[in-house]
């Protein structure tokens, strides 16, 4: 038991870290490209680094590739129409001005993952599991810095497609774990091939509807390549940590344990710029260091 737990420990805080790299990189492409396009980015340019991940695994667990099943490809084709839907939602946030409180309505993908999947798959988590993922949510709420106002909440368009991005994300968490389960094999081997597989049809479906949308955008997709490049490589270096995470444990303690991603967002950003860190943003990562505390000692 000690050892899944570490496993899925490190991956989710090596998914968390690279989180926060690619949405750097996502939120500057953004600036070129439309909502689908910087998305799509984030397949095409990751699928040839997915498949030879895939490659290596299966040479070094010494497994052959799974049976795709019913169950497995049901969960996965509807976790990757929602994955999609998140991404647009959150790159289309990106062109509000208050994007603040988009990105942190985005950040309750944490609370929605544990709320979903006690409705839906009946993975309720105990009294200190909630707490836990309720303290981390208050927290990068704090560490955002965000003043929820009327007219921000409820009249910002940005903020619903930040709501709207963190429950499509929430959902996509937890069919991801479905999807991987189903193979009923090695589970790193599982979490690589639901990976390789939505990646591969999030690729086609993307590119064709960027090429309806505006087939221009295919070629600003080339040109700025080396840009495409970085968000293509960390989204899945991401990506296997979150897809690794979820196979191991409960989804809504990865997400819980991935609010770290904001504290490391934060402390990288006071180091490159040698900014002071105010006391409310102390508040915030201690409630962030708290949630983490409760859920990997007690929850």
């Amino acid at each position: 038991m000690v050892l899944l737990l570490e496993v899925w420990i490190y991956f989710t805080l090596l998914a968390a870290f690279m989180q926060a790299v690619r949405t750097a990189g996502q939120k500057q492409l953004s600036g070129y490209l439309t909502a689908m396009a910087t998305t799509s980015v984030r397949y095409v340019y990751a699928l040839p680094f997915a498949w030879l991940y895939l490659y290596w695994l299966l040479d070094f667990r010494q497994i052959s590739v799974p049976e795709l099943n019913n169950d497995f490809l049901q969960y996965a084709l509807i976790a990757c129409v929602m994955q999609i839907i998140g991404t647009v939602c959150l790159v289309a946030a990106f062109k509000y001005r208050n994007f603040a409180v988009a990105t942190s309505l985005a950040k309750t993908e944490a609370i929605l993952v544990a709320i979903v999947g006690a409705l839906i798959f009946s993975t309720s988590l105990s009294v200190l599991g909630w707490l836990s993922v309720a303290v981390g949510v208050v927290g990068v709420i704090i560490v955002s810095k965000v003043k929820f106002t009327y007219s921000d909440v409820f009249q910002n368009p940005g903020a619903g497609f930040g709501l709207a991005a963190g429950l499509g994300l929430a959902i996509t968490t937890l069919l991801i774990r479905e999807s991987s389960l189903a193979l009923n094999t090695d589970l790193m081997v599982s979490a690589a091939v639901t990976l390789v597989f939505m990646i591969t049809v999030q690729s086609f479906i993307s590119v064709v509807y960027v090429y309806f949308e505006d087939k221009s955008q295919l070629s600003l997709m080339l040109k700025h390549w080396r840009l495409c490049l970085f968000v293509g490589i960390t989204s899945v270096i991401g990506s296997i940590g979150w897809f690794t995470g979820a196979s191991y444990q409960n989804a809504a303690f990865v997400k819980a344990l991935g609010q770290v991603e904001f504290f490391i967002t934060l402390f990288l950003t006071h180091r490159l710029f040698k900014e002071s860190i105010s006391k409310k943003e102390y508040l915030g990562m201690l409630l962030i260091v708290a949630s983490v505390v409760i859920l990997l000692l007690w929850a």
